[in-house]
């Protein structure tokens, strides 16, 4: 994906954090488009469906996490980046559950912005459709990586970019434990803190309502105690 064709919408109630981040997402030749209020934002994501989202937790017509469950619920599966300015990790959790893909915590560094945005929209809309075919499967899945579609069966499931990557992973190593910190490297692609080895698991929780038959019995991702998770073999 050209960068020049990269649209970003930015989601931010505060006029000279938006100008300032606008201006570092131009410089690395994003469009960006920005929108003062959660509704806004949502209308504006509703009709032009831009390649990643920002979005800042709080605005003056609600809460981002409120915004972000809306946007998800609307079906755009866009990656979602959340900004807070709290450091409860119940705050991070709880925008991951919501549907966000990653979250900062202000303050925060353009330049690891810059490279939490660029590793979302790779993940995204990059490399899974280069490596080893086009089509995984597993069971009763299907994944297009080409696409970023997957089946179950028949129906189509409603992945975000973030979890469609964490279901790969796991099929491409089918039967193996995985460690969270080895998802970690795996899907989010750079160096986590211990706590956000909680962001595996919010993540974990959320593809498991979507692809399993009964999610709080799983037969397809099994938890590994003391070690991580596995998908089953076949």
């Amino acid at each position: 994906m050209e960068r020049n064709a990269t649209s970003i919408l930015l989601i931010e109630d505060d006029p000279a954090v938006a100008t300032s981040l606008r201006d570092a997402l131009e410089r690395e030749n994003y469009r960006v488009v920005w929108r003062d209020s959660g509704q806004g934002g949502i209308a504006y994501a509703t009709e032009h469906s831009p390649h990643l989202i920002i979005l800042d937790v709080r605005l003056p017509d609600g809460s981002g996490f409120d915004v972000c469950r809306q946007l998800r619920q609307l079906k755009l599966r866009q990656p979602i980046l959340m900004l807070t300015v709290r450091r409860d990790e119940i705050d991070r959790v709880l925008g991951l559950e919501m549907g966000a893909d990653d979250y900062l915590t202000k303050p925060y560094s353009l330049r690891e912005l810059l490279a939490r945005v660029r590793a979302l929209l790779r993940r995204a809309y990059g490399e899974l459709s280069t490596v080893g075919g086009d089509l995984l499967y597993a069971n009763d899945l299907v994944l297009d990586r080409t696409s970023g579609q997957a089946w179950r069966g028949k129906a189509l499931l409603n992945l975000t970019p973030t979890e469609f990557r964490l279901l790969a992973v796991l099929i491409q190593h089918q039967g193996q434990v995985l460690s969270r910190q080895q998802i970690l490297d795996a899907v989010w692609g750079y160096s986590a803190e211990v706590e956000s080895e909680r962001t595996v698991n919010v993540h974990i929780r959320r593809l498991r309502e979507k692809i399993e038959t009964d999610p709080g019995a799983p037969e397809l991702i099994l938890t590994v105690p003391g070690s991580g998770y596995r998908f089953a073999s076949e």
